[in-house]
């Protein structure tokens, strides 16, 4: 038995009846053959897996009272026909069905009873490939581990030999009630001290960061630490400048409900390469200007652009590769401004770049192991409570002002070829998560030479999901008119898509 950390616990806090903690993957794989049937691969796969792998067998146990955090414990009613399931599309097999089913797999919250994963085998699409959505709670794996997770289970070669028989392991009984108040006593009774150490950890790094020369200097100019911190961006320091001011509003930043809406595309990154070099950026640079101007192009659309520019939340791993438990979080964040406010294509380039690398030193300062340790000592009952009142009664909406816009990331995946049972993996769309007043993600994965993009939106905010990220292609194309640089590879077309079925009313029929 393993307790969960305060970061993945927060995971499970974060959740409502409109907010979900899971994180789920795309996957279409080409199919290798005729004969090739993708659901005994899948079944046979992760059946041999489950001895090797401790996230698939683990299930929550909760603490009495929510007094402390949850534990792991490997399910004593493991049921592998549970997690691994089948769903077949109807005909034609476009891109938009994909996405529908997609969306509706998203919107359920998963059965803490059991352990925290599901897959999908979706079979049906359209030039006879096949798709794996793999969705598992955020309080179990991050990003990255996402990423160790499909080293896993895939091969770098086609001809495997079929998976055999994984190595034992051994179910755990349910503690007791009993059992899980002493440990609780135990951890409870210990906690301040913990406290203590991390929070006069924290003390002594921002007291660094400040130019404060111990920890009780720093406790006797409290006022020098924040007025340094407040001189952050002027002319005697760094330009770091805080994000103290709210988000400007936009039409996905406000409650949202439980269902979702995805779409999907897939962009060469040869080309973003290109421009990266035309601009003097990174691909995270391009990337996030390539966000701006399409968000930019959406709020013109709608009459919705604010003057001010957006704020994103850009994930970010502290993972060292040193970590004893490699299926645990290990994420921080930046806050860069999108300057969606500016009209010129290069500027925004110019902007974005400047504003990454603000928000990285910023992060710098933010001694974000020590912020995370602290999350170890929060009050499970007042976080989850917190929680649930705010999402039903809005207040998230109301009282808080808007931290930020909506969350970019760019996930690095494998450089080379995939393969799951002989199946090349094609491509690898990331379906996030949103939030209260955040109904709008988007994740971006690189795979071989190409970007596959995942929109995730609340399905009432964003009912346009689709013409959202063809603006995103889009600017791409403005990106290379601007700079005369030119194109690696001509641009992909879009996925065979169905588009909305017109229901003709009674009126129209002769």
């Amino acid at each position: 038995m393993k307790q969960l950390s305060g970061l993945d616990a927060t995971f499970l806090y974060l959740e409502t009846p409109t907010t979900f903690g899971h994180v789920t993957g795309l996957m279409i794989f080409e199919r290798p053959n005729e004969e090739f049937d993708p659901y005994a691969a899948v079944y046979a796969k992760y059946a041999s897996l489950i001895g090797e792998l401790e996230p698939l067998r683990r299930r929550l146990v909760e603490v009495p009272l929510g007094l402390d955090h949850p534990y792991w414990i490997d399910d004593p009613n493991f049921d592998l026909d549970f997690h691994i399931r089948e769903i077949h599309l109807a005909r034609p097999g476009m891109a938009d069905q994909l996405a529908d089913q997609v969306s509706r797999i998203v919107g359920r919250a998963m059965d803490r009873s059991r352990p925290l994963w599901e897959v999908y085998v979706i079979d049906g699409l359209h030039s006879g490939r096949w798709a794996l959505l793999t969705k598992y709670h955020h309080a179990t794996i991050d990003g990255a581990a996402g990423q160790l997770m499909l080293n896993i289970i895939t091969d770098t070669e086609p001809d495997t030999a079929p998976p055999g028989p994984g190595p034992a392991w051994q179910p755990e009984a349910l503690p007791s009630t009993a059992d899980l108040l002493r440990k609780t006593a135990v951890n409870l009774a210990g906690h301040p001290v913990k406290a203590l150490r991390v929070q006069t950890r924290l003390v002594r790094q921002l007291a660094d960061a400040a130019g404060i020369d111990s920890v009780s200097s720093a406790a006797s100019k409290t006022g020098s630490a924040i007025k340094s911190l407040a001189r952050l961006g002027k002319e005697d320091g760094p330009k770091i400048p805080l994000p103290t001011s709210p988000a400007p509003p936009t039409p996905w930043n406000k409650p949202i409900t439980g269902h979702r809406r995805f779409a999907m595309r897939t962009t060469s990154l040869e080309n973003i390469k290109r421009l990266k070099n035309a601009t003097g950026g990174t691909v995270n640079d391009i990337v996030m200007a390539i966000c701006a101007g399409g968000l930019r192009q959406y709020l013109l659309a709608h009459d919705a652009l604010p003057d001010r520019p957006l704020r994103a939340m850009v994930p970010v791993s502290i993972r060292t590769g040193d970590e004893e438990d490699p299926w645990t979080n290990r994420v921080s964040a930046i806050f860069p401004e999108l300057p969606t406010d500016c009209e010129d294509p290069l500027e925004r380039v110019a902007r974005c770049r400047d504003a990454m690398l603000d928000a990285k030193r910023l992060l710098d300062l933010m001694p974000a192991d020590q912020l995370g340790d602290l999350a170890q000592f929060s009050a499970p009952v007042l976080s989850t409570s917190a929680m649930r009142l705010a999402s039903r009664f809005g207040l998230a909406h109301r009282i808080a002002a808007t931290p930020f816009n909506l969350v970019i990331s760019n996930v690095p995946g494998p450089r080379k070829p995939v393969y799951f049972a002989g199946a090349q993996l094609r491509h690898q769309f990331p379906v996030s998560i949103v939030t209260d007043g955040q109904g709008l993600n988007i994740t971006v994965v690189s795979y071989m030479n190409r970007l596959d993009l995942g929109f995730v939106v609340d399905r009432e905010l964003v009912p346009d999901v689709w013409d959202l990220v063809d603006m995103h292609i889009d600017e791409i194309g403005r990106l290379f008119k601007a700079t005369g640089a030119e194109w690696a590879e001509e641009p992909q077309p879009a996925h065979p898509r169905r588009g909305r079925i017109r229901i003709v009313q009674p009126d129209e029929i002769c």
